[in-house]
């Protein structure tokens, strides 16, 4: 709600992220990158270890997205996948996007994927229910597993 409710940053971080300069991308959890493509950890997750997955390209729909990018967008999904695996052993995933903001779109204007591991007896449900988050790690803990399990897969 925090992030639904609050303020709109001026520029979109999705682009921010990726105009960082190699080295400061623990600033914006940015984990792996490629041309066209980055990966990041999400400031509002659903979960532990919830990743976004968007392209370089400030494009709002999949249709928009040229098939290079979408391939590089695909291949770090499947590259975030075994590295969440490998770090956090989660028992399974929610993968999906959300286009346009009456689909849920948090930030409509930058096509993005979310990744959201899950394990059983999770508690996924709560902030739908109770307005409530349950969070077993602080978010820098998880980036530091997940940067680590990345970098093994270089």
């Amino acid at each position: 709600m925090e992030f639904i409710e609050g303020p709109r940053p001026s520029a979109c971080f999705f682009c921010e992220a990726a105009a960082l300069p190699q080295g400061q991308e623990a600033e914006r959890l940015v984990l792996a990158r490629s041309p066209r493509a980055l990966v990041l950890m999400n400031l509002y997750p659903y979960s532990n270890g919830h990743l976004l997955v968007a392209p370089t390209a400030h494009v709002a729909d999949l249709e928009e997205l040229d098939l290079e990018a979408a391939g590089e967008l695909t291949a770090l999904t499947r590259r975030s996948l075994r590295a969440l695996r490998m770090a956090l052993s989660p028992d399974g995933f929610n993968l999906g996007m959300n286009l346009g903001q009456v689909a849920g779109a948090g930030v409509a204007d930058h096509l993005h994927q979310h990744l959201v591991p899950r394990w059983s007896g999770d508690t996924n449900f709560m902030p739908v229910l109770g307005d409530v988050k349950v969070m077993s790690e602080h978010i820098r803990v998880t980036y530091d597993k997940l940067r680590a399990a990345f970098d093994a897969l270089s």
